[in-house]
């Protein structure tokens, strides 16, 4: 479990410990205890396996997204995709409550062509002059449309089922955007002995391994309108950079303002620095002269340098 580096050290201080006073043996052992179990928390964090390692969910790797990086920002033709993604599947049984059609004006789409996709659908508005509901089409100012009229609606389309609201859905979940796409691309057999009731499918990454969501993500389930290969995995990587936009739609914003805090606050510190080496020099070598009253009437004298 532990490493060549950490054994060795182990074998050199027992091999020294006869040779040494009780006061360095104890220093010595306490080291010893320290690092042995500082490796040990070490592997225990990298080995996560445990009894109850199913109810909780397989931990997700870790993916390179453009945008987790510390200078990243999202890829905004993946985001473009993602939303063809979520419209022709996820939307069928997700909403996206929080984010309005407006919202993706010069982030994905124009303005023009965002008011084309919301006048695709039909919103409820009103009364008019005769106290009536009406139908129009949809505007950049009105929510995502919704795929279902209430929770129970939902709940009966899926099995008991309620799909979650997907505005947030890399916020709220722990690995983020690692355990969305893990999930997406995570589905499979169980494993000899682990029994799935019907209606539902097994997919490790989820929390108990037994979700009712089907696979939705395939190869060609979709066709990107930019010639790029509809791959599963491709269509799992877009539709997760779509949904952690909208968990942070601010977050390019965000970070190009924390790159010119950097720059400012840089600039003004190395400023500082030399207002405090050159306008400061003359206050920093003044020498003070103490007078006492009874000498008021001599010079007072002046050190001479060295």
């Amino acid at each position: 479990m532990f490493s060549g580096g950490a054994t060795n050290l182990f074998k050199a201080a027992a091999k020294n410990a006869s040779k040494s006073t009780p006061s360095s043996l104890l220093f010595k052992a306490s080291v010893a205890t320290a690092i042995g179990s500082g490796i040990g928390l070490y592997y225990l964090e990298k080995n996560t396996a445990h009894a109850n390692m199913e109810a909780e969910g397989l931990h997700p790797p870790h993916y390179k997204f453009p945008h987790t990086t510390l200078f990243g920002t999202f890829d905004h033709a993946s985001i473009r995709r993602g939303f063809q993604v979520f419209k022709e599947v996820c939307a069928a049984c997700h909403n996206l409550d929080h984010i309005h059609w407006r919202n993706l004006i010069d982030v994905a789409f124009t303005e023009d062509e965002v008011k084309a996709l919301a006048a695709e659908y039909e919103y409820q508005d009103g009364p008019d002059d005769n106290g009536e509901m009406f139908l129009r089409p949809g505007k950049p100012s009105d929510r995502f449309p919704k795929a279902y009229p209430n929770e129970e609606a939902a709940r009966a389309a899926n099995g008991g089922a309620f799909p979650p609201d997907l505005s947030l859905i890399t916020k709220a979940r722990h690995g983020g955007a690692d355990y969305v796409y893990s999930l997406l691309t995570g589905y499979c057999d169980p494993p000899p002995g682990v029994e799935i009731r019907e209606g539902l499918n097994y997919n490790p990454y989820f929390p108990g391994g037994a979700i009712a969501m089907p696979q939705n993500i395939f190869d060609g389930v979709v066709e990107f309108e930019d010639g790029t290969p509809a791959t599963a995995s491709q269509i799992a990587k877009d539709v997760v950079t779509f949904l952690s936009w909208a968990s942070e739609p601010e977050l390019d914003d965000r970070k190009k303002i924390g790159v010119k805090a950097l720059l400012l606050f840089s600039t003004l510190t190395a400023l500082s620095l030399w207002i405090k080496r050159n306008r400061f020099s003359s206050l920093k070598n003044r020498k003070l002269v103490f007078n006492p009253a009874g000498n008021w009437n001599k010079p007072p004298v002046v050190p001479k340098k060295k």
